[in-house]
């Protein structure tokens, strides 16, 4: 039996570290996902024109449309859910871990402007005297938009918790 400790070139989700992927693997990614999105989208018998970007080593899709196409899709649950079914279909194709994010019709943007109100009244609560301002349980990834907003505005926060119980707690620095 070989008990040696966990390689640094662990990809899967429950590894210490994660190898980044190169940009050639996350446009290969945000291929993929799209192909898979333009599926889902021509079944539901939805119009929407994508788009694919790579950011701070990560897959972006944006799917957008002129009218209200979207409306029933861009809802942050359902976005949500889509991410999910297309980070799986990604890791199928490609047997890694993916990392993709998924905006459908803004919603990205919607959400980074309701954690920066979450976080501007956690901050009034500590300028009326509050030692700490705990948030509500959000993905990793709005967790990282929130530390980035709080270290922007002067304070600190910390992730705790486990899974879906996972949240941000804010204090002063």
């Amino acid at each position: 039996m070989n008990s040696t400790p966990e390689s640094a070139n662990d990809t899967s989700p429950t590894g210490s570290e994660r190898v980044s992927a190169t940009v050639e693997q996350l446009e290969e990614e945000g291929d993929i996902a799209a192909d898979y999105l333009e599926g889902l989208l021509d079944i539901a018998d939805i119009d929407g024109d994508l788009e694919m970007d790579v950011r701070q080593g990560r897959a972006y899709v944006s799917v957008e449309a002129e009218d209200d196409a979207l409306r029933l899709i861009s809802e942050p649950d359902t976005v949500q859910a889509l991410q999910e079914l297309t980070r799986l279909a990604v890791q199928n194709k490609t047997g890694r871990f993916s990392r993709v994010i998924l905006d459908v019709g803004g919603s990205r943007d919607a959400r980074q402007q309701e954690l920066e109100e979450l976080v501007s009244r956690a901050v009034e609560r500590l300028e009326e005297g509050a030692t700490q301002a705990s948030l509500p349980a959000m993905s990793s990834y709005e967790r990282k938009l929130v530390h980035d907003i709080v270290a922007d505005r002067g304070f600190v926060s910390e992730s705790y918790g486990e899974g879906s119980d996972r949240h941000t707690v804010i204090s002063r620095g």
